[in-house]
C-alpha cells in the first residue's frame, strides 16, 4: 500500500486544491485530510459522515476539594498558569503536565480524559474519507493526526484500497511530521516567493531528515518566473524530482465556490497539467 502526503512549508499555495485534484484522478485510494487544525479538505469533496471516534488529548488535572489543604504546593509549581490564588484548577490553562498531581501531599489531583476533537470516517464521491475536526483551542494536533492516520490505514486494508492519499498540514511542526512519517512520498507545493522559497527548504529538510522521497510542484508560478527558475534549479541541484509548474489562473477560485476539483471543473487550463504531474508521480512511485 502506497501513502502518499501533500505538504506546504507555508499556508495559502494551493495544497488542498491540489490534494482535492489528486483525489479525484486516483483510483482506488483512501483519502485523509490530517490538517486538523484547519481542515477544509472536506470543503471541496464533501463527505458523507458514516462513523465518528472520540478524539481524547491532553489530560486534565481535576481536584478533591475534600482532601485538599490549601497548601499551595500545586500553584508553587504550576508553569502553565492553571491553577488560581484560590487553587482552582483553569480547565482551558491545564497543559495536562500533572506536575501538580506529582507535588500534592494529599493526594488531591487526579488525571483525567479530555475531549479534544473527534475524528471521521466518511464516504465521498472519490471514495472513502478519514478526516478530524479539533475542538478551538485545544492541543495535541499531531496525536490526532495520527489517529486520522491509524483510521485510513484500517479502512484501506478492510477495503483493499492500493494508496492513501493525504492533505497535510503547512509548516515542519509536530503535525507535519506526523503526517509524514513513514510514507512513501512527500509531494512538497510551493509558491515562487522569498517566505515560499524559504520554508520549501525547510520543509524538504525535514522529508530528507527522516529519508523519505519528496517531489516539488510550484503553484501560481507565473506570479515571479525568476523565483520559479530558481526552485527548479535548486531541485536540480538536490534531485529532487520537479513534477512542474501551475500558473496562476482564476478556475482554482470558481472550482472551490462550486465545490469541484479542478478536474472536474468544466474548460480550465490547469486539468491537464495536473494529470501530467499525476503520471508523473505515479511513475516515480512505480520505480
Amino acid at each position: 500500500m502506497m501513502e502518499i502526503t501533500v505538504i506546504s512549508g507555508k499556508g495559502g499555495t494551493g495544497k488542498t486544491t491540489l490534494a482535492a485534484a489528486f483525489a479525484s484522478l486516483a483510483q482506488n485510494a483512501v483519502l485523509a485530510d490530517c490538517d486538523v487544525d484547519a481542515a477544509d479538505l472536506h470543503l471541496i469533496l464533501d463527505p458523507h459522515v458514516e462513523e465518528r471516534r472520540d478524539f481524547l488529548g491532553l489530560k486534565l488535572a481535576i481536584k478533591d476539594e475534600d482532601k485538599c489543604n490549601d497548601c499551595g504546593r500545586c500553584l508553587e509549581h504550576c508553569r502553565f498558569s492553571a491553577i488560581n490564588e484560590d487553587f482552582e484548577i483553569i480547565r482551558d490553562s491545564c497543559e495536562g503536565c500533572a506536575v501538580c498531581q506529582l507535588v500534592c501531599p494529599e493526594d488531591a489531583i487526579s488525571m483525567i480524559d479530555r475531549l479534544s476533537g473527534e475524528a471521521f470516517i466518511s464516504s465521498t464521491r472519490f471514495g472513502p474519507m478519514v478526516h478530524a475536526s479539533l475542538i478551538a483551542g485545544e492541543e495535541a494536533s499531531g496525536k490526532l493526526v495520527a489517529m486520522v492516520r491509524e483510521m485510513a490505514r484500517k479502512v484501506a486494508k478492510n477495503g483493499e484500497k492500493d494508496l492513501i492519499l493525504i492533505d497535510g498540514p503547512p509548516g515542519i511542526g509536530c503535525p507535519v511530521i506526523a503526517a509524514i512519517s513513514g510514507v512513501s512520498m512527500v509531494l512538497v507545493v510551493t509558491e515562487p516567493t522569498l517566505s515560499g522559497m524559504h520554508d520549501l527548504e525547510r520543509v524538504l529538510g525535514v522529508a530528507e531528515h527522516f529519508g523519505i522521497p519528496s517531489a516539488v510542484i510550484v503553484n501560481k508560478a507565473d506570479i515571479n518566473e525568476d523565483n520559479t527558475n530558481k526552485i527548479r534549479t535548486y531541485c536540480s541541484e538536490r534531485d529532487v524530482p520537479f513534477l512542474g509548474q501551475l500558473p496562476y489562473h482564476d478556475s482554482a477560485t470558481e472550482s472551490m465556490i462550486k465545490g469541484q476539483t479542478l478536474i472536474e471543473h468544466a474548460d480550465n487550463p490547469l486539468a491537464p497539467i495536473i494529470k501530467d504531474m499525476w503520471n508523473k508521480m505515479e511513475e516515480i512511485l512505480s520505480e
